[in-house]
């Protein structure tokens, strides 16, 4: 895989509530919706997918009781919530996808609208909140007995953050971009160097209050340096000299996408970088959507989901739910990569989440456009269920084709610049070249997946064993952190454009 920092536009693609209707659009509809859980217990306005598939989710702690107790009954001395000074109930669960259940988590201090990513040994670091949060840092460590929980550290940040962008880097550390009134960055855990360090950028693009600019997208880019949009401008930034190494035009027609314009952004799939073409048109979106989630799926295509049609991110502004999910794939015809699906009927509003999961459907929750937890009386109540959209690629129709990986097995290890086989089984017909992708887990919160990332591996050698089903292929691993930084990645074999099931492994 080849690096060059010129490609990120090629990578980088924007969604909008003022990219508007293209003539452009299939008609067919595809993709199933499967209500999991008709109450959680929390609005998940952050959600985090762990190697153990184990999904944390969390909201905000004063925001008045919840619909679920925490542990043990205990209860929590809560003195900034509004509603109560004694809190009895949980505002983090813990979602387990294989046996479809929830429990309650403790969190002491205010989570609401912070960051964060998970560590090169699969432990969640998140970072920042509201009030007594501000300079929190919080862990989670994955578990199978069910003991596990959050573990606090007062000062692990050394300013404020509140609606700030975390991204894991080349190194395992964790940079923290931004946030309310924070026009810098820094760096978790923290460094014995200058450790806040001035971001001009953040605040030049601050031209509407300090309400704007708030959780800017940031990328890893191959190269190394951070790729950083906010409003409606970007830079290539090399964080370790603190440098502008490129200013990017600015985005047509000067309106904003970042919060609380809220659009959405996610990096194409990686691969064949040096052979990459550069494409600097813009395409329209089949539809009005604010405040939506873009998830990258196994197969390289994006699905944008959730969200509103008209207004903007914060209490009360969106309105016009958008029901159907659209399908962006970047692989077709410039004038066919748009594909409607098949809708859902529970509005997504703001405080919705998306995130993949390993069997390669993408769990959806969330949804509270209101100050407290209000399910009456209001235009769209708080939303406490969990669904899962499962693509058109998991429909029976395509279970011959679907390869089912027989090694590595997940968990497994696997280190940069090798070759890896794996072997896989389909009982239908397979056509060479097959794809290996790797996926990075994200952390999601308001409309943008942080650290999400989709590698293609460059495919070495395929072959069949013998007259069996079973197959294998030979790729080359991601030849530096840059690229792949290091850490849990879930790996897909994908035959025709429908993956398997994917299988853990650790990058290191």
């Amino acid at each position: 895989m080849g690096a060059r920092a010129t490609i990120i536009f090629h990578a980088l693609f924007l969604t909008s509530l003022q990219l508007l209707l293209t003539r452009h659009v299939s008609s067919a509809a595809g993709g199933k919706w499967n209500l999991l859980l008709p109450n959680v217990g929390i609005a998940a306005m952050h959600m985090q997918l762990l190697r153990n598939d184990r999904v944390v989710m969390f909201d905000r702690t004063n925001f008045g009781p919840s619909n679920i107790s925490l542990p043990n009954g205990n209860c929590r001395d809560s003195p900034n919530d509004i509603v109560t000074k004694l809190d009895c109930t949980a505002h983090s669960i813990e979602y387990d996808v294989a046996s479809n259940t929830v429990r309650p988590l403790t969190v002491q201090s205010n989570t609401w609208c912070s960051s964060g990513s998970v560590r090169p040994d699969g432990v969640l670091v998140q970072t920042g909140g509201d009030r007594d949060g501000e300079l929190k840092a919080r862990t989670f460590s994955p578990c199978n007995n069910n003991r596990c929980d959050w573990v606090e550290f007062s000062n692990g940040l050394a300013t404020r953050r509140w609606y700030a962008s975390n991204h894991i880097l080349p190194d395992g550390k964790q940079i923290v971009v931004g946030g309310q009134g924070k026009f810098n960055y820094e760096f978790y855990p923290k460094t014995t160097s200058q450790n806040v360090v001035a971001l001009p950028f953040l605040a030049e693009t601050n031209d509407r209050g300090e309400e704007n600019n708030l959780y800017p997208y940031v990328f890893l880019n191959t190269d190394g340096n951070l790729f950083i949009f906010a409003n409606n401008r970007a830079i290539l930034l090399d964080y370790v000299k603190n440098t502008v190494v490129k200013t990017f035009p600015a985005i047509p027609g000067g309106d904003p996408r970042s919060y609380p314009r809220t659009g959405s952004a996610v990096l194409l799939p990686l691969k064949n970088l040096e052979a990459v073409k550069i494409e600097a048109e813009l395409r329209k979106m089949p539809r009005a959507r604010v405040m939506g989630d873009m998830t990258l799926l196994p197969n390289g295509d994006v699905l944008i989901i959730n969200g509103g049609g008209s207004g903007s991110a914060a209490w009360e502004l969106g309105r016009e739910p958008v029901l159907v999910p659209d399908l962006y794939q970047p692989e077709n015809p410039v004038n066919s990569r748009f594909e409607s699906l098949n809708p859902t009927t529970i509005p997504r509003m703001y405080h919705s989440t998306a995130i993949l999961l390993r069997d390669g459907r993408v769990l959806v929750g969330g949804s509270n456009p209101h100050a407290f937890y209000n399910f009456t009386g209001v235009l769209f109540p708080t939303e406490l269920s969990l669904e899962a959209f499962s693509p058109v690629y998991l429909e029976p129709e395509f279970a011959n084709l679907r390869p089912k990986i027989m090694s590595p097995k997940s968990p497994s290890r696997i280190k940069y610049r090798t070759s890896l086989k794996l072997q896989f089984k389909v009982t239908g017909e397979v056509k060479s070249p097959v794809k290996v992708t790797m996926v990075f887990p994200s952390f999601t919160t308001h409309s943008f997946s942080m650290n999400q990332r989709l590698l293609v591996l460059d495919n070495v050698k395929f072959t069949r064993k013998g007259k069996s089903m079973t197959y294998e292929v030979q790729v080359r691993t991601p030849r530096s952190a840059n690229i792949a930084p290091p850490g849990y990645y879930m790996i897909f074999v994908v035959n025709q454009n429908i993956p398997s099931e994917g299988v853990w492994v650790r990058l290191q």
